[in-house]
């Protein structure tokens, strides 16, 4: 009986990783899930959409005062409590969401904590994408046809936010800490398709006959 395997992709802002994970789930004929993931809250928990992209890969307030080395990851809140739409809980949501997704289909992750949400399952090959700036910087101009200043500032601005989402739902771990990933690749130096190439063969390298038995034809 074949297996299933999730890809989580971490990404540096204009490195390509959504590219890489997208061209992955083509080479492999499995899902992408980024946004879907909070359409699939949504519905889980009968809470608006609206409300989970506000918190998206996002700290909210004063949460970034929170004592980081103090946290405690709660339990699931139930929906008649006042606390239930509080940031934490529909990060809780969020990840049961993905965890879900781990046991029952092959599939690729972008960002949302899932390295860190899925630690413990061992069906899952986790990677972080980065660039230099400056192929970052060439990358947002180009996608989103703004000036180098404004390309600058959104990738400060965006990474900086990730990082602190990261730090905050891990317990104080750091985003970018190589240690919490299989693999972390340099998309500027071999190309995205490359890296998508990289990966699979990590996947099958790591999970041998049993990943190539999975993707029979796709490989």
């Amino acid at each position: 009986m074949a297996k299933n395997y999730v890809i989580t992709i971490a990404r540096g802002f204009g490195s390509g990783g959504k590219e890489i994970a997208t061209k992955i789930g083509e080479k492999l004929g499995i899902p992408v899930y980024e946004k879907q993931i909070l359409e699939m809250a949504s519905e889980y928990s009968g809470l608006s959409e609206e409300m989970f992209l506000r918190v998206d890969e996002k700290i909210r307030g004063s949460m970034v005062t929170n004592a980081l080395n103090k946290f405690t990851f709660p339990k699931n809140v139930t929906p008649q409590s006042k606390k239930f739409e509080c940031d934490i809980n529909l990060f809780c949501i969020q990840s049961e969401i993905i965890k879900e997704l781990a046991r029952k289909v092959s599939c690729v992750i972008i960002g949302k904590c899932a390295d860190y949400v899925l630690k413990e399952f061992d069906n899952v090959g986790s990677f972080y994408v980065e660039a230099p700036r400056w192929a970052c910087l060439d990358s947002i101009i180009s996608k989103m046809g703004v000036s180098e200043k404004e390309a600058a500032e959104l990738i400060t601005k965006t990474d900086k936010y990730r990082a602190d989402y990261y730090k905050f739902y891990s317990g104080g771990n750091y985003w970018t800490n190589p240690v919490n990933y299989d693999l972390t690749l340099n998309s500027a130096r071999v190309g995205r398709d490359k890296c998508a190439d990289v990966i699979i063969d990590y996947m099958k390298r790591k999970f041998g006959e049993d990943f190539c038995d999975t993707f029979k034809g796709k490989l």
